[in-house]
């Protein structure tokens, strides 16, 4: 009997094996716990192995690599097509090893467990992040309703808080005082995991030289880069640099949820915002320019030097969250001679980072066109 792939549906307890011989042939068609599964491919010979990139593929797709096989990971977007009838897991299963011969397929890669744990990093600060602006807006909330109010950032209503409970004038009721205590206490408490988590990321990318690497690129800070090589690694699993485009930015959003991604989109607009402040000759510079002059601002972003002259003149310098990165940079209509000039400014400031990057990165421009 002569395997020619194998194609195995994830489970939480249970495990759906097919394997094909030639001509797409059904030769095994079994169902396993995890324990009968890695003993049953224990007594294999190697083969190709898909696997469905999907929560718990790492960790079988590891095991099985260290058995000697060949492992594979498919999105599901892309084992779909292979699904010839009513989905059930022997027929996902059969499509995955069908799937997983195809000599064009494009693979996932199989992430170490220090990228995992990266990620796992990651996810829980981002958690603990939004946790935070829920208790920061619970707490506003509250206070409104007794009439007190704060300006809009964060800052002014920590520095506030300590005040607000121990003020006897303000019309705060003893029960009140006492829960808003409780939550003041929840907030510091929150806001020292998250520097905690925060410093162990900044620790890690000063050490990882693939992070020292990307924060070479004007908008990758601590955050970005980690994030960024825990989702695609050192980039072997792109043939191009377009292939890692066409999964979403920087290839995060292919693996990461869409919250985490959209969050650090908005991290590597303030760090790109804030480099451009400091060395006006930053690539980008003249689009972050017209963008803190015109006051269209990813929802966080650290304020503009000339917010005073912008408020005097009636600018609105605060935009609501509605506002995503894509408009942030948005280039303001300009003159036809202006527009030129500027256009030739960002045309050679694109070609001056694709050569560079080129150096940098040769692996994501091997097959890239130049373009």
């Amino acid at each position: 009997m002569h395997i020619a792939s194998i194609g195995i549906d994830l489970g939480k307890t249970t495990f759906h094996l097919i394997a094909l011989g030639e001509r797409n042939k059904i030769l095994v068609r079994k169902k396993f716990s995890r324990a009968q599964l890695l003993a049953y491919t224990a007594n294999l010979p190697a083969a190709l192995i898909g696997l469905e990139a999907c929560a718990g593929a790492h960790f079988v797709g590891s095991a099985l690599r260290e058995q000697g096989h060949q492992v594979r990971l498919i999105p599901a977007q892309f084992v779909k097509p292979y699904r010839k009838s009513n989905k059930n897991d022997f027929i996902d299963a059969e499509a995955i090893a069908e799937a997983v011969t195809k000599q064009n397929m494009r693979f996932a890669q199989l992430k170490t467990q220090e990228q995992l744990d990266w990620q796992a990093m990651h996810r829980v600060r981002d958690r603990l992040v939004r946790r935070r602006t829920a208790l920061i807006n619970e707490i506003r909330g509250f206070l409104l309703e007794r009439g007190i109010t704060f300006a809009a950032q964060p800052i002014h209503l920590r520095k506030s808080m300590p005040v607000v409970i121990e003020d006897a004038e303000q019309n705060l009721s003893p029960r009140l005082r006492w829960l808003l205590d409780r939550m003041w206490q929840e907030w510091k408490q929150t806001e020292t995991e998250i520097e905690a988590i925060t410093d162990e990321i900044e620790r890690i990318s000063n050490e990882d030289a693939r992070c020292r690497q990307l924060r070479q690129i004007p908008g990758f800070g601590p955050l970005v880069s980690t994030a960024t090589v825990a989702a695609i690694g050192n980039g072997s699993a792109f043939s191009s640099r377009t292939r890692l485009r066409s999964l979403g930015w920087g290839g995060a959003a292919a693996v990461l949820h869409r919250g985490q991604a959209e969050t650090l989109r908005h991290q590597q607009a303030r760090q790109h915002l804030s480099a451009s402040h400091v060395d006006p000759r930053c690539s980008g510079g003249i689009v972050s320019r017209q963008v803190r002059h015109r006051r269209i601002r990813a929802v966080g972003t650290s304020a503009c030097p000339t917010c005073s002259e912008q408020q005097s003149r009636g600018s609105n310098c605060q935009q609501t969250g509605a506002h995503r990165l894509g408009r942030a940079v948005q280039r303001q209509r300009l003159s036809t001679s202006a527009a030129a000039a500027t256009g030739d400014r960002l045309m050679a400031v694109e070609k001056t980072l694709r050569l560079e990057s080129k150096k940098r990165f040769p692996l994501f421009h091997r097959h890239d066109d130049g373009g």
